[in-house]
């Protein structure tokens, strides 16, 4: 079970992870996090009036982040795409309802990865995390953006770049990157695996 998803009786799933791996993983959902932003202001709660959470505004142009502009792309191809005024102004309506809960999306399933790794009290380097099957698709979910930056940083545009970029030469600066990404997209890809199986 190192290294992939195996699926649970209970439609969960399972993966044994060592210190640097844990370490590793909960870094880059931290920095995930800090790229995202910061979530609902201290003092607020879900007692709150939710109507007014509902018509609460989120930003109304793209971010200039490259990582960003891929989490949160907008819903009309864009100025660049599309350079008609209304077309800009439906972009800039949608983006407004929509992604400050993208980012909370976001958000929950990173910290949801990060207080699973904080679960795990490694016994000889090891340790098997189980997740519950909600908690597999919030994974599934940071998992996911974690490629997504890496492979935007990285400029991957297709699959074959990261084979192109695994021939690398160590002495390169993206090595770690590069691994990193192959390395989240075979969790990601034995994770989905075994909630199929």
């Amino acid at each position: 079970m190192s290294g992939h998803f195996e699926p649970l009786p209970d439609g969960g799933a399972a993966v044994l992870l060592d210190e640097v791996e844990i370490s590793i993983l909960r870094s880059l959902a931290v920095q995930l996090m800090e790229l995202i932003g910061p979530g609902e202001e201290a003092g607020e709660s879900e007692s709150d009036d939710l109507l007014a959470s509902v018509f609460n505004d989120g930003p109304s142009e793209p971010p200039a982040d490259p990582v960003l502009a891929r989490f949160f792309p907008d819903a009309y191809g864009g100025p660049d795409l599309v350079p008609d005024d209304d077309v800009r102004a439906a972009s800039a309506e949608f983006r407004r309802y929509t992604e400050n809960d993208l980012r909370s999306r976001k958000r929950e399933d990173a910290l949801a990865l990060i207080r699973a790794l904080d679960t795990l009290a490694p016994e000889g380097g090891s340790a098997e995390l189980r997740l519950k099957p909600d908690e597999c698709r919030q994974w599934l979910g940071a998992l996911n953006d974690l490629r997504l930056a890496i492979g935007t940083r990285l400029e991957v545009t297709d699959e074959e770049d990261g084979g192109e970029l695994l021939r690398l030469p160590d002495s390169d600066p993206r090595k770690p990157m590069v691994m990193a990404y192959l390395w989240l997209g075979g969790l990601q890809e034995t994770l989905v695996e075994s909630l199929m199986g």
